[in-house]
């Protein structure tokens, strides 16, 4: 006799490793969901504002736009490297978390795609406050810039794929510091987040086409502004596309080696 056993489907699988970082989230959504909206407010204030007057006109638009219209990717960058890098650790090492999850009918592959969609979830949301917060002092026109959380997404997944492959190299929690210090703080400062790349020498922009932030960037201030858009920019998407997939598979067969003991 023929015995069936139902598995829950893919996208239930994936969507439980959600739900509990949902959950978990959410428990504290005031300290949580407070400073996606005051950071950029800061910044703003802090570097926008006071360089404003003395760049007046930046590349077809004033730098307070250009500044901002960056920001709003490079939030979806950090929120999903913090969440991937010490947050997984933290799971994985310290409470050990994916020991429940895989004793549930979950694969390691499940798990590392779920925190993956999680974290794209919260770059999706970072930018969406980047956005609300550059909208309301008329920086741009909300309404033309609601595609901003779909480039947002993106980019949380990128880099949460990076930082889930970062992870499964780390022994040390403080090692973090210097993927932080040694590639996203230079890559903030240099993918045309504050100024073009095309201000740099040639040899350090096609470094900088190489680095993962300019892509992001580079689309979503055409999104968030609405317009500039090029034929270049579907080069943007696939660049993320692909370097998502491929970073992803061999965070997968790396982190394997680590939740399976």
């Amino acid at each position: 006799m023929k015995c069936n056993r139902l598995y829950p489907s893919l996208a239930s699988r994936l969507g439980s490793v959600w739900y509990r970082h949902f959950r978990t989230y959410t428990k504290d959504i005031v300290s949580n969901g407070f400073p996606p909206f005051m950071e950029p407010l800061i910044f703003l204030a802090g570097m926008g504002l006071g360089m404003a007057r003395y760049v007046p006109n930046f590349v077809g638009m004033s730098y307070l736009q250009f500044l901002a219209t960056g920001l709003v990717m490079t939030s979806a960058m950090f929120t999903a490297s913090f969440e991937c890098t010490f947050g997984t650790f933290i799971r994985l090492e310290f409470d050990k978390i994916y020991d429940g999850m895989l004793a549930a009918p979950l694969s390691v592959a499940n798990v590392v795609v779920g925190e993956a969609i999680w974290a794209g979830t919260k770059g999706a949301f970072f930018s969406f406050a980047v956005l609300v917060i550059i909208s309301a002092f008329g920086i741009v026109n909300f309404f033309t810039a609601l595609l901003t959380p779909i480039v947002g997404f993106l980019t949380g997944l990128l880099f949460a794929a990076i930082a889930l492959l970062m992870t499964s190299f780390v022994k040390n929690i403080n090692h973090f510091n210097f993927y932080f210090t040694g590639l996203l703080s230079p890559m903030f400062m240099f993918c045309g987040t504050i100024f073009p790349i095309t201000n740099l020498p040639k040899s350090l922009q096609i470094v900088a086409e190489l680095l993962p932030l300019t892509h992001p960037v580079r689309l979503g201030r055409v999104v968030v502004m609405a317009s500039g858009w090029k034929y270049s920019l579907l080069l943007d998407l696939f660049y993320m596309v692909c370097v998502t997939s491929i970073v992803l598979f061999l965070a997968v067969r790396r982190l394997e080696h680590r939740m399976v003991k």
